[in-house]
């Protein structure tokens, strides 16, 4: 946990540690969020990145005939 202060300008800075836990680096999008009562910031990933985050989502899905 770390506590950071909320500038004139209303920008604080994201402490290194969690910078680096994170692997948020310099220019990468972050989404805001706001959800009960806090701010959230969730890093924006790559797709590719994103490839096998859920390994065991069965993909064999029945699909209707007009479907792909």
């Amino acid at each position: 946990m770390a506590t950071v202060t909320v500038s004139p300008k209303y920008q604080v800075v994201i402490p290194s540690a969690l910078r680096r836990a994170l692997g948020i680096r310099p220019g990468q999008k972050i989404e805001v969020l706001a959800y009960e009562g806090r701010i959230e910031f969730v890093p924006v990933r790559p797709m590719k990145a994103m490839r096998g985050f859920l390994p065991s989502l069965d993909t064999r899905v029945p699909h209707e005939d007009d479907r792909v």
